[in-house]
């Protein structure tokens, strides 16, 4: 019986070529859409899932409590912290401090590479699970000036992966052994590193390390099994305000590592969101994608029921029972879906590429897989079923005697269903519109928001080598090029600070408050460089000896401390007194999904890592071989690296503009196949239609006259979705944006937009069926009369 069921199916399949093609396309469609948003939801699940103790893993946050301000979650400690809690804590295993991310140049004879990596504990590679492909785990970060290094590092330096007891030196200055050579750190993992330092070296270059006020490090812990997490985090909540760690209003929690990646933003030291609302989202669209695109079967499907039911009535005229005309239109819808799935995976394969690109992953498409292989056919059997029960159900329910006369009518509440099924997909075409707008107008908000300094035509090049030494002889060629209007340094990246402390006091603070303020050490003429905006007082200037005792804070610092007229008043960081002679604008130095941060500068030249030029406009490229000709001369030995300002901008937010894009083509496609739907309902309406249309234009109604009244029904339809699409659209979208502090207004248009576009896109699809059918002969529809 199976074999004449698909025989039967691959008849009809053949015998209505254009039907099928359409079915097919749509469920092909759908399908591939659905499959690369499963594929990058499948590698954001697995963030860090490698580990082997990852049950075990957390990251130790703190919430900083700020006066009459929101708090501050951040994952930076104080550098006695992880051996503090291993010290105190029975049920912490392991402690790991891990410096932040740092770029370095790495020669051996006459190659020089750079890599970026980290200074950890020795018991880095005992706690996580990176694979080292020579070295003991235990051994290979116990002693002093060694590093572990990526085989891909390792091939570039030496060519050869055996690279341990190997010479390297670290920015043409000290020899490093290499201890040990580990397998390239995967892309699913939220460290990222081609090179481990042994956390001695670190400590012993900074000796801020032992300060409990220094918020500069991460920490890292793995627990004992079977910890309470949620009791643990109530015992270690005030552990920072204990003794002489000082942080009264510091609150420690931990997170436990598998969830870093997809949750990343906190409310009051709570989870709120992060990437994990993106994955929500596209999984849902998805779901939504395959059910339009069976929806549109359901459609196609019963538009042609009156050319079906003769079947249907002589099958059932010669014993057909209904169960086995219900299997086999299931049987075709399920061959119809599988031969979409043949389509949609080869589409896949061909738009993995540039899905990658996209996205920036390194997703892989692998047959042989057979979680995926289970997948993508529980999905052509999802949708072979879904699609299919509603034609067949309904199809194998005429009445022989009544289909066989040559009339078939529905009745209400099929009709009502069939109505109810394109309300659906409008709705979500109207909240597609609207959430693709919306997440455009954000983008380019955050791209043209006055940040409160100028990125334009500003190069920013790391300091590396004897650049510090040289830095002002250096900045004095640099500012006699033709083109470089300007130069100055800080030790922090303008754009996204990675230093705070909670050593601070000032007129008016509460004893024993702890509040974690950003901090930055800046050159002369960094505010005039940078298009900083100095609201009151002075900058730094050298007609000032006494400067580097003094301080400039911004408005957030101002406002956090209550300093009405802050000029002038006296502040003490890291117990050294001065006063504030600057009040600054904000400029955004964190993400845009928070508030500006309290900052307070310090005039220190000798303390830098970032030199910034600004570049006269159409004079880069003279600019930029100014300074690749001065800077290898100042500091041979090192490739001339640099980044511009409005560049680097970019990049923070690449996820948002990749969301954006995404959205943008998931949008379109859901609305064509939408598009699908309707058309089957037009052609399914018109067949129905057919002999009263032929009536009414023999009575003399007019094409325009019929093209309206086959029309007006399913504009009702688009209007009822877009009633419940609309309300619904504003309720999501402001839920999204109230994760920006700084976020775009939903005006009254863009849902004006998006109801014009849904009424539109339903006429242009209603049109060619409505005058294909008002334009015909009524001789055609009435001869059997």
């Amino acid at each position: 019986m199976l074999k004449n069921y698909l025989k039967m199916a691959y008849r009809n399949l053949m015998r209505h070529k254009g039907f099928s093609l359409i079915n097919i396309s749509g469920l092909a469609l759908g399908m591939t859409c659905s499959i690369l948003i499963l594929l990058w939801v499948k590698d954001e699940l697995s963030f860090d899932r490698f580990h082997t103790h990852v049950d075990q893993l957390y990251r130790v946050l703190n919430v900083q409590h700020y006066p009459g301000a929101d708090d501050l979650t951040t994952d930076s400690g104080p550098g006695q912290l992880g051996p503090a809690m291993q010290r105190e804590l029975p049920e912490v295993q392991q402690a790991v401090r891990i410096s932040w991310e740092q770029e370095n140049l790495f020669s051996h004879g006459e190659k020089a590479i750079k890599g970026n990596g980290v200074y950890a504990d020795s018991t880095f590679f005992q706690v996580f699970s990176f694979p080292l492909l020579q070295g003991d785990a235990a051994q290979v970060l116990q002693q002093p000036k060694t590093v572990v290094i990526s085989d891909s590092l390792a091939l570039k330096l030496f060519g050869t992966r055996e690279a341990v007891g190997k010479l390297v030196k670290l920015n043409n200055t000290e020899s490093y052994t290499v201890s040990g050579v580990m397998q390239s750190v995967p892309k699913n993992s939220s460290l990222q590193f081609e090179y481990v330092i042994p956390f001695a070296d670190y400590a012993a270059m900074h000796d801020w390390i032992k300060e409990w006020g220094n918020y500069s490090l991460r920490t890292y812990v793995q627990l004992q099994p079977g910890v309470d997490v949620a009791a643990f985090n109530e015992k270690i909540k005030p552990f920072l305000t204990k003794g002489d760690k000082g942080s009264r209003d510091t609150d420690l929690f931990v997170q436990p590592m598998k969830d870093i990646r997809l949750y990343s933003d906190f409310r009051k030291g709570k989870t709120e969101s992060g990437l994990i609302m993106y994955v929500r989202l596209f999984s849902v669209v998805a779901v939504f994608l395959l059910l339009i695109a069976c929806i549109n079967f359901m459609n196609l499907a019963t538009a042609r029921s009156a050319k079906r039911a003769k079947e249907v009535g002589v099958r059932k005229a010669i014993g057909a029972s209904k169960s086995s005309l219900v299997g086999q239109f299931m049987i075709e819808s399920v061959l119809i879906a599988f031969l979409a799935l043949f389509i949609a995976v080869n589409l896949t394969g061909m738009l993995l590429p540039a899905f990658n690109e996209l996205t920036g992953k390194a997703v892989a498409f692998d047959l042989s897989d057979p979680t995926l292989l289970l997948l993508l056919l529980g999905v052509a059997l999802f949708t072979g079923i879904v699609s299919g029960s509603y034609p067949a159900f309904f199809l194998s329910s005429f009445d022989p005697a009544v289909v066989l006369k040559g009339t078939v009518k529905l009745n209400d509440r099929v009709a009502l269903f069939r109505k109810g099924l394109v309300v659906f997909q409008f709705m979500l075409s109207a909240l597609l519109i609207v959430s693709t707008l919306v997440v455009y107008l954000q983008l380019h908000y955050i791209r043209t928001k006055d940040i409160g300094l100028q990125r334009e035509n500003m190069v920013l090049i790391p300091v590396e080598g004897q650049m510090q030494d040289r830095y002002e002889v250096i900045k004095q060629e640099l500012l006699r090029v033709n083109g470089i209007t300007a130069v100055s340094a800080s030790d922090q990246f303008a754009l996204r600070m990675g230093a705070n402390t909670s050593d601070v006091e000032w007129k008016g603070k509460e004893p024993g408050a702890a509040v974690l303020i950003d901090y930055m050490h800046m050159d002369y003429d960094l505010l005039e460089t940078m298009g900083i905006r100095l609201k009151d007082g002075r900058t730094f200037s050298k007609d000032f000896g006494a400067d580097t005792a003094n301080y400039i804070i911004n408005e957030e610092a101002a406002r956090l401390m209550q300093l009405q007229e802050p000029v002038g008043q006296w502040l003490k960081l890291w117990g050294a007194e001065g006063r504030i002679i600057g009040l600054i604008e904000n400029f955004q130095s964190r993400r845009m999904q928070v508030g500006a941060a309290p900052l307070i500068i310090k005039l220190d030249p000798a303390n830098i890592s970032f030199l910034y030029a600004r570049v006269a406009p159409g004079q880069t490229t003279t600019a930029l071989a100014a300074m690749e000709s001065i800077l290898q001369k100042h500091n041979p030995g090192f490739p001339f690296e640099y980044h511009f300002l409005d560049d680097m901008f970019e990049r923070i937010y690449r996820s948002e503009a990749v969301i954006s894009k995404l959205n943008n083509y998931f949008a379109g496609i859901a609305i064509f196949i939408s598009c699908l739907g309707l058309f089957g309902l037009a052609l399914f309406t018109a067949e129905q239609r057919k002999k009263e249309i032929g009536v009414r234009k023999v009575l003399g109604a007019s094409v325009s006259g019929i093209v309206f009244m086959l029309s007006k029904d399913f504009l009702k339809l688009v209007l009822i979705a877009n009633v419940v699409a609309l309300p619904l659209s504003w309720y999501m979208m402001n839920r999204w944006l109230n994760d920006y502090a700084n976020r775009t207004e939903l005006s009254w248009w863009i849902f004006g937009v998006a109801f014009a576009a849904t009424i539109l896109i339903a006429m242009l699809t209603l049109s060619f069926h409505a005058i294909k059918t008002a334009m015909a002969d009524p001789v055609d529809s009435l001869r059997t009369e």
